[in-house]
């Protein structure tokens, strides 16, 4: 968990206001839910491993005979002394805002999530205990245009951040689950092995194939997916379209699945205003490890990192959970924390950002009477006394976002004021 100096939440807050704004102009409105949920939610087995990670809150009024008591057991019941724990992402809370207050919402309803989640990570770099997420979800419409919808606000929002040139990753688990049955692993040993494929842009097929083997799953399954993985078009990415995504999966792949992707890639295409280059990429071996998702999911790429900006997909069974019947909904996530690394410093600063070294004996009368003044035209104004370094205390204005300087003395009018660039 952090602390960010001055200039540090400045660039953070121009950032989400950026986010913010873009999300807004896709027609999707903000909401807010509590940063703790109840425990039994947190731990419902669909968060995947994420519910490894949740920081727990103990019941109020424990005492410490009951914690002691607690501890001697010889497996500890956590739920006994939990009650509550912190949100460890956004979309388990928006399941349980949707199922409390569906009869005030529209029946399609476009939701934005700005805030912070907690992770029980082992600290570094890059991985942080709290961290912002910025989330985009469409619950009550189950067609791809929902996915659509996400994707290209998703896609405008990195352009209005200047990091043109993203592209999705797409992949459905439908699809997965269809060629893992192709290749005949049996249904108890796909939760394992889709833990290894997941790591195949790290090892390779070799290594994905020598893990699977490890593992002890199905021999004749492994020979067939380790021979799939060896077809030369089996890696390769190409135009996004019917032809390119059979190529890339095994016979025997539901047509209904197919023509989802192929829509999604049209309309895609078509909200960006170029059916000839659907900023899409069919990853037959797209896994994202979170237990709620039941359709399409997809990742954000940037060609100037080599890792994911953000991800979703569709969680069609969740919010079911809470309601009692299903309900279709499909969510997409920002990588905040490194897409802020990534944002141009370029034009970071305030317009109109004054700092008004004053001498030791100018009125105070007279200080706040120019500030104001300076204010009500629209700059941001900070009051410095001068001090033997000037040079340095300029410095950390400049470093903290502001633009000019003027030097003020018991003389001074605002008139007289002369504003100078700190650059």
């Amino acid at each position: 968990m952090r602390d960010f100096l001055p200039a540090d939440k400045s660039r953070r807050e121009r950032v989400l206001a950026v986010i913010r704004e873009r999300y807004r102009a896709h027609g999707f409105d903000e909401i807010e839910t509590p940063v703790m949920e109840e425990y039994g939610r947190l731990h419902a087995g669909i968060g995947g491993d994420n519910e490894k990670l949740a920081f727990n809150v103990l019941k109020r009024g424990l005492d410490a005979a009951a914690l002691a008591a607690a501890a001697d057991q010889s497996t500890l019941d956590v739920a006994a002394l939990a009650d509550l724990g912190l949100r460890y992402d956004l979309t388990v809370p928006l399941a349980r805002f949707y199922a409390s207050h569906r009869a005030e919402l529209p029946t399609v309803f476009r939701s934005i999530q700005i805030a912070p989640v907690w992770r029980a990570e082992r600290p570094q770099k890059g991985r942080y205990r709290q961290f912002m997420q910025c989330d985009i979800d469409v619950i009550g419409d189950a067609t791809p245009r929902a996915e659509a919808e996400l994707i290209v606000a998703s896609l405008d929002t990195l352009d209005a951040l200047g990091l043109e040139g993203g592209t999705i990753r797409i992949n459905d688990r439908r699809a997965l689950d269809a060629m893992l049955d192709v290749f005949g692993f049996a249904p108890d040993e796909r939760p394992g092995v889709l833990i290894t494929i997941d790591k195949l842009d790290k090892i390779g097929p070799e290594g994905v194939a020598a893990e699977l083997r490890d593992r002890g799953v199905t021999p004749a399954a492994v020979d067939a997916f380790a021979e799939f993985l060896g077809r030369p078009q089996t890696l390769e990415y190409h135009p996004y379209g019917e032809r390119q995504i059979r190529k890339a999966l095994p016979a025997g792949i539901a047509d209904e699945v197919v023509a989802h992707l192929v829509t999604l890639g049209e309309t895609v295409a078509a909200a960006r205003g170029d059916a000839a280059d659907i900023p899409l990429v069919f990853d037959p071996f797209l896994v994202r490890g979170m237990g709620y998702y039941t359709g399409t999911i997809f990742e954000l790429a940037h060609p100037s990192v080599g890792y994911s900006l953000g991800g979703g997909g569709r969680y069609d069974g969740m919010i079911g959970r809470f309601l009692g019947q299903d309900v279709p909904a499909v969510g997409f996530s920002i990588g905040f924390e490194r897409i802020v690394d990534l944002v141009s410093d370029a034009d970071e600063a305030d317009g109109s950002a004054v700092v008004l070294v004053h001498d030791r004996d100018v009125p105070m009368t007279q200080l706040l009477a120019l500030k104001a003044r300076l204010v009500a035209g629209g700059s941001r104004v900070r009051l410095e006394q001068r001090t033997k370094n000037l040079k340095a205390l300029l410095e950390r204005a400049a470093a903290d976002g502001y633009t000019s300087f003027a030097t003020v003395s018991a003389a001074t009018t605002a008139a007289e004021l002369e504003l100078k660039p700190l650059n």
